[in-house]
């Protein structure tokens, strides 16, 4: 499979629109476990028959996962990859060495400034070295 490579300047420009759709996926994220957690509790307490306090939340517990897919599919149409809910991970694959990395950023950072090996993880987040900064092509 294809990927689109980035570099740090190209990562960074992409961040306006970037946390803006992960902001949006953390929030709903916290929205739908809030919701999975409610219908839960329902479920629990309730006879065979779905009630229809437990229709409606599980009505939002869907359509909010499809939000959510889209999120992550707009984020994909940039080039970058979704990671962590929790987090609001994202990483952009970039190229060290004739080899792939990841190019890492997490919401609330200001801008791209971290990378990591593609099978590390986020355990392995490494702060930008100065010729990753300095070397990339901006075309």
């Amino acid at each position: 499979m294809a990927h689109k490579y980035f570099t740090i300047q190209q990562a960074n420009r992409t961040l306006p629109l970037v946390k803006r759709i992960v902001g949006d996926i953390v929030g709903d994220y916290r929205d739908w476990k809030d919701c999975v957690s409610q219908y839960e509790l329902l479920t629990a307490e309730a006879s065979n028959e779905e009630s229809s306090e437990q229709i409606t939340i599980r009505d939002d517990i869907e359509r909010l996962a499809q939000r959510i897919g889209g999120y992550i599919d707009e984020l994909a149409a940039i080039g970058c990859l979704f990671k962590g809910f929790e987090d609001g991970l994202v990483d952009f694959y970039g190229r060290r060495d004739d080899r792939d990395i990841f190019l890492c950023w997490r919401l609330g950072e200001a801008s791209v400034e971290h990378w990591h090996e593609v099978d590390a993880g986020f355990g392995g987040r490494q702060p930008l070295l100065p010729e990753m900064v300095s070397g990339g092509s901006d075309e």
